[in-house]
């Protein structure tokens, strides 16, 4: 008995460190999969925030690509992540906004500051869609093919480098042109 206890730290170390190696072998150790990728995009429930309209469920099924955006006047890496929103607004890539937990007066100074990437967008206030998508942190990103599928999720704010190895890579494997 005296043994088996002796060794039990050793048996829990080892089982720690398979889990960690097993972990570190994932193939893109820094995303976060979503349950919602290869699926139609999760309800879309919105207010109107000043002077933008909602976007509707049957907005995300028509079109090229397009990518759905939750962000919030509060979030210092959607402060940062917003001048490639401009830029992809710039090439024809419709960009959805999604405003979280935002004041909707600071929410419209944001923009008005930084400029509206947003081809429509809207307030969700409660965070009712952003459950529903699987919102966990600000910003995040989805990509949805012209049907309305979820074709990637980014976690984090959106940048050049992964727009080249991660979302450009996700649009085309799925059989998709990118602008």
């Amino acid at each position: 008995m005296r043994k088996l206890l002796l060794g039990l730290p050793v048996l829990v170390f080892a089982i720690f460190a398979a889990l960690a190696f097993g972990g570190m072998l994932r193939e893109d150790p820094n995303s976060l999969p979503s349950t919602a990728t290869g699926l139609a995009a999760p309800k879309v429930q919105l207010q109107p925030l000043h002077g933008h309209m909602p976007f509707a469920q049957s907005d995300l099924l028509t079109g090229g690509v397009k990518l759905v955006n939750f962000w919030a006047s509060w979030c210092a890496p959607c402060r940062a992540e917003h001048p490639t929103l401009m830029e992809l607004t710039q090439q024809n890539i419709p960009v959805y906004g999604v405003n979280y937990k935002d004041n909707p007066l600071k929410a419209m100074a944001f923009l008005d500051e930084l400029g509206d990437p947003y081809i429509l967008g809207g307030a969700d206030p409660d965070a009712e869609m952003a459950v529903d998508w699987g919102v966990y942190g600000l910003p995040e990103t989805f990509v949805l093919g012209p049907d309305g599928t979820v074709l990637l999720r980014v976690a984090g704010p959106l940048t050049q480098r992964n727009i080249e190895t991660r979302v450009i890579p996700a649009i085309r494997a799925a059989g998709f042109s990118f602008p």
